[in-house]
């Protein structure tokens, strides 16, 4: 597999509009090589914003987290390889049939190996904990379910997994060569978790076996978000 992670820092755009999501990228002056758009601003903005930032000098990851049945996902992660998009997330909770129907629309889209579209199978999302699994039913511990979930995501040929800082290095032991660790839920030292339950920083979480990291409020919330994403950056680097 051809990847280029860049300097693998990943800033979500997670703003309520085109000319908000337009002023943090100015803002953040090229500091990122990688954009995230999920839901708000997709909803708010729509594909036409996806296939301007995906021309641009960044990389963009969308976050949709698509759980649907096979067919539906396999048309929409067709639909959204043609946006441009580097990285696409799904639920490994689809089960997978569905996870192999999205990594189907991409092999059969070609293309460019380096430019090409990435599915990433969504383990379980860092804002539950044990408790919350309980209340819908999974009785697994966290760890083991992701586990579970990367193993699924293998196997349906995802090219990918989203999962916290804190399972990253259980499924680096279990991954193929090439299958990539994106981790949200990413904080320095100080600053607030916010709605996240299983955090780390962002040096932890790239030491743990992530590719790739996503942070958020921290740079978004910055009084210089450029610099904020260089400080970032340049931990990740320092932890190889």
């Amino acid at each position: 597999m051809s990847f280029e992670p860049g300097n693998r820092l990943i800033v979500p755009l997670d703003v309520a509009t085109r000319e908000e999501a337009d002023r943090l990228v100015a803002r953040l002056a090229g500091a990122s090589d990688w954009l995230k758009v999920g839901l708000e601003l997709f909803i708010a903005a729509g594909p036409a914003l996806v296939r301007d930032l995906a021309a641009g000098r960044c990389r963009l990851m969308l976050d949709l987290k698509l759980h649907d049945i096979p067919a539906t996902v396999e048309r929409a992660a067709a639909r959204a390889a043609d946006l441009g998009a580097r990285l696409l997330t799904v639920h490994a909770a689809g089960g997978r049939a569905m996870v192999e129907a999205a990594a189907n629309a991409v092999a059969r889209a070609g293309g460019d190996d380096a430019a090409r579209m990435r599915i990433l199978a969504v383990t379980v999302l860092t804002s539950l904990d044990q408790r919350d699994l309980a209340e819908v039913g999974e009785d697994v511990p966290v760890a083991e379910l992701v586990v579970r979930r990367a193993r699924l995501a293998i196997d349906a040929g995802a090219d990918g997994v989203v999962a916290s800082p804190l399972e990253a290095a259980a499924i680096r032991q279990i991954a193929p060569p090439g299958f990539l660790i994106v981790t949200p839920g990413v904080r320095s030292g100080a600053a607030a978790v916010g709605d996240q339950k299983r955090v780390a920083t962002a040096g932890e979480a790239r030491a743990a076996g992530a590719d790739l990291v996503v942070v958020g409020r921290p740079i978004r919330e910055a009084a210089d978000p450029a610099a904020a994403a260089r400080a970032i950056a340049a931990e990740l680097a320092a932890a190889g």
